[in-house]
């Protein structure tokens, strides 16, 4: 069984065991990336579908990502860092939210549990935002 301890800047020690890539969540999937080619681009659709949303467990900063570029790693949709007016449409990484590390040593994780939602169900003000 792997040691893992917290040490005092808050990141994680140890080993995982073998052929293990503990704190490390997969954000991209080969299931996601075809949905994303799928659907394809959506610059003309108001009530964008959101494909999935990342997030950071420890602090602020939500990603819901509408559009996926492979070839240069790329994702467009709503970033929400504070939940305020600064929320806006834009275009993110995937390799930053990868490289990210917050308290604890932990990363940006996609939500398991979030499903496919029109943006408006989720966050009706990007709506407004695309409206002007």
């Amino acid at each position: 069984m792997a040691r893992v301890e917290v040490n005092q800047s808050g990141r994680l020690r140890g080993r995982p065991r073998k052929g293990r890539d503990m704190g490390k969540m997969k954000l991209m999937t080969k299931a996601i990336l075809a949905r994303f080619a799928k659907v394809g681009r959506q610059e003309h659709v108001k009530d964008k579908l959101i494909i999935a949303k990342f997030f950071n467990p420890t602090g602020a900063g939500t990603w819901y990502a509408t559009e996926y570029e492979p070839e240069t790693r790329m994702f467009f949709g709503w970033v929400s860092l504070f939940g305020d007016h600064n929320d806006e449409w834009g275009y993110f990484s995937l390799d930053e939210l990868k490289q990210f590390r917050g308290h604890f040593g932990l990363g940006i994780e996609r939500d398991l549990y979030f499903g496919e939602k029109l943006m408006s169900q989720v966050v009706p003000e990007a709506i407004a935002a695309i409206t002007g």
